[in-house]
């Protein structure tokens, strides 16, 4: 027995362990092999089948007189109210019980078993269209009218009720009842097709002027497309080809902003097309194709080509393609306005059509789609929109003082406190210099150099002041150029080069002085380059050795030390045209002797400062060793052949992140001085070894 404490009074005061469900236990399968005899579900469904036991059916009732008929129909009464009291909202029972008393032939008691049903819900329809069908099919039509009168005013709004009514009168041949009908019902303006069906009662009896009177009430209670279509089709049909055409007239006059317009006006062109009227038919399709809006518009087009392939010209048919490609443009910048690629295939378009006006619309319109991001690579090819515009204006439409206004709010629209367009600014420049406007070209410049300074402005504005002969000019241009840039050695050699063409060598080597002592140059071999080109060529020898020296206290680099030797050999073709030939061969082996020195101190360089640098001082040796050739006699090509290194191929482990990744061969060089040094050691190793023998031997 559990104890009072682990009882619990919602459980009847039984414990948790009692009130527990005990499963039995899963029997496991031992033998899992499959039987000899499968059975499958389709034979056990068989099975079940025959097995089924047949179904009770309650015996046949013969009644043999009127006492039994009475009784059973009292009988089956009961049966049938004791129903309804349980089940009243069931239609079907209510239905059920009415067909019984039709079909005992007691159309009163029917007829009062309707009318209770209508008691309980008149609103289904499916009640009033049984009760009707009942007084029809066994010959009442006044109290089938009854009814339907009934049901029309109760239930107006359900078409079928009116249908059935109408085909009733019909099929009773009271045309006159049935237009009635008609009347009643058009009043509560029921959907287009009981307009329709009215319009097509009228015909079947061939009361065209009554039909077009309903189409005309039709289209004012339903001022839509389809509506006026099927009237000009109705007039159509019938011959009429002005009714037809001034109803789609009106349509248009009416219905021209609407959502459908694009069918009204194809139906319209169509049935100008059906009439052989084809110039109103492009008429009308030009029309469609200038109002309707150009994202609703592509089965239209579609429809214009076919038309224009058809009955157009050359002309027309390209005019009706360009409308199209026009139409898939419109579409494309709709959807992106920052997408250039279609504006210019769009302005290509319609330059090769030849209209400036809409040129200059579509022109407008995209360089108004300013990019959203104020940085350059954004605006790359938006600013050829501008530069194609100005260029048109100036080229095709020959209107200059539009191009200036186009150049002028380009410039205006550019950022050029974050970024510039040098393009921009040097084309405006060129098209005043076209105009022979020299002073415009020079304030757009200026302002250019003023607003956002380039390299490309500075150069084009220098070398059209230089064509001009405006040298002074030319000088301010560049102190401006390098105030702005003096780290550009591009500037700093053509200021020289400028004051050297005009024989100004003192001005020119101040140039080059002040540039060579700036702190920071972009690329400051060319300009030590240009410097000496220019000492040399002035025959000033000692500056250029002076300058070379002063190169090399700044850079030991071979090229350098290269340059030197060759300056000093170079000076031997001078002198053995200038001197007496004793005197030239003096010179030239003084000549030859500074190369050779040149040549000394940069393999001491690179011997002592930088050994590992073998490859440069092979190198230095192999121009050395062609410079002793081009002397001839004078040269000593055995003094450099001693020197020279020998190529050894040898392999290095490659190492990586990941460790050893095998081997790679490379060239070392082995020089003299080199190979001497190692036997050195190697001799002195040997006496060393034979000294401590000699100790050991001795002790």
């Amino acid at each position: 027995m559990a104890s009072n404490r682990d009882a619990d009074p919602n459980l009847g005061y039984l414990t948790k362990k009692e009130t527990e469900v005990k499963l039995p236990r899963a029997t496991r399968v031992k033998n899992k092999t499959p039987a000899p005899i499968q059975i499958t579900a389709e034979q056990i469904l068989r099975e079940a089948r025959e097995r089924q036991e047949s179904e009770i059916r309650p015996p046949k009732q013969k009644i043999t007189d009127v006492n039994e008929l009475g009784d059973y129909r009292l009988r089956k009464r009961k049966e049938y109210e004791d129903l309804i009291r349980r089940v009243r909202w069931n239609k079907s029972v209510w239905v059920k019980y009415a067909k019984w008393e039709e079909s005992q032939k007691d159309y009163k008691r029917a007829r009062s078993v309707w009318e209770r049903a209508l008691e309980v819900d008149y609103r289904d329809h499916t009640l009033w269209l049984k009760y009707a069908d009942f007084e029809m099919k066994n010959g009442f039509p006044n109290y089938a009218r009854n009814v339907w009168d009934r049901s029309t005013q109760l239930l107006p709004r359900v078409d079928q009720l009116w249908y059935k009514y109408i085909h009733m009168e019909e099929m009773l041949g009271n045309v006159a009842g049935a237009r009635q009908i008609f009347e009643r019902w058009m009043k509560w303006a029921p959907d287009q097709q009981g307009w329709l069906s009215y319009i097509k009662f009228e015909l079947r009896y061939n009361e065209v002027e009554r039909a077009r009177d309903i189409f005309e009430r039709f289209v004012d209670c339903y001022p839509r497309v389809s509506a006026w279509i099927k009237y000009a089709k109705f007039e159509m049909k019938g011959g009429e080809i002005s009714r037809a055409r001034n109803c789609y007239e009106r349509a248009v006059s009416k219905l021209g902003d609407d959502e459908e317009a694009e069918d009204l006006l194809v139906a319209f062109a169509d049935f100008e097309e059906k009439c052989k009227e084809t110039e109103r038919a492009r008429c009308i399709y030009k029309y469609a194709l200038d109002h309707i809006p150009k994202g609703s518009a592509e089965e239209l087009y579609k429809k214009f080509v076919a038309f224009e392939k058809q009955y157009g010209d050359r002309e027309g048919i390209e005019d009706a393609i360009v409308g199209k490609k026009r139409f898939q443009y419109e579409d494309s910048v709709r959807k992106n306005p920052f997408n250039y690629d279609s504006w210019f295939d769009y302005i290509r378009l319609e330059e090769s059509c030849g209209n400036r006006e809409k040129v200059e619309d579509v022109y407008e319109r995209a360089i108004a789609n300013i990019p959203p991001a104020s940085e350059k690579r954004y605006w790359q090819r938006y600013i050829y929109l501008w530069i194609n515009y100005a260029l048109y204006e100036e080229l095709d439409a020959k209107d200059i003082d539009r191009t200036r206004d186009v150049y002028s709010l380009c410039q205006k629209t550019i950022p050029h406190e974050k970024f510039s367009f040098a393009k921009i600014w040097l084309m405006a420049a060129q098209f005043e210099i076209r105009q022979l406007d020299l002073d415009r070209a020079r304030r757009i410049l200026g302002t250019a150099i003023g607003k956002a300074p380039k390299d490309k402005i500075f150069k084009k504005y220098i070398e059209i002041e230089l064509q001009l002969g405006n040298i002074d000019r030319c000088r301010k241009l560049y102190e401006k150029y390098l105030e702005w840039a003096p780290e550009n050695c591009y500037a700093w050699t053509k200021y020289a080069e400028l004051e050297t063409s005009l024989a100004e060598s003192g001005r020119a080597r101040a140039i080059f002085e002040l540039a060579i002592d700036q702190p920071a140059l972009d690329m400051p071999e060319l300009l030590w380059k240009a410097y000496i080109d220019f000492e040399i060529s002035e025959s000033e020898y000692d500056r250029t050795r002076e300058i070379y020296e002063r190169l090399l206290s700044r850079t030991k680099h071979l090229k350098v030390w290269i340059s030197y030797a060759k300056f000093e050999a170079s000076t031997v073709e001078e002198a053995s045209e200038s001197a007496p030939s004793e005197d030239a061969n003096n010179f030239k082996k003084g000549c030859l002797e500074r190369a050779r020195a040149i040549f000394e101190r940069a393999l001491s360089h690179f011997r002592n400062t930088a050994p590992e640098l073998k490859e440069e001082r092979a190198m230095l040796l192999e121009e050395w060793l062609n410079m002793e050739s081009s002397f001839g006699e004078l040269g000593n090509i055995e003094l450099v052949r001693v020197k020279l290194p020998k190529k050894l191929k040898k392999r290095k482990q490659i190492e990586t992140d990941d460790g050893p990744a095998g081997y790679e061969e490379y060239i070392d060089y082995v020089f003299p001085e080199e190979n001497q040094s190692h036997n050195l050691k190697i001799l002195e190793a040997a006496l060393k070894w034979k000294k401590q023998k000699l100790v050991s031997n001795d002790d």
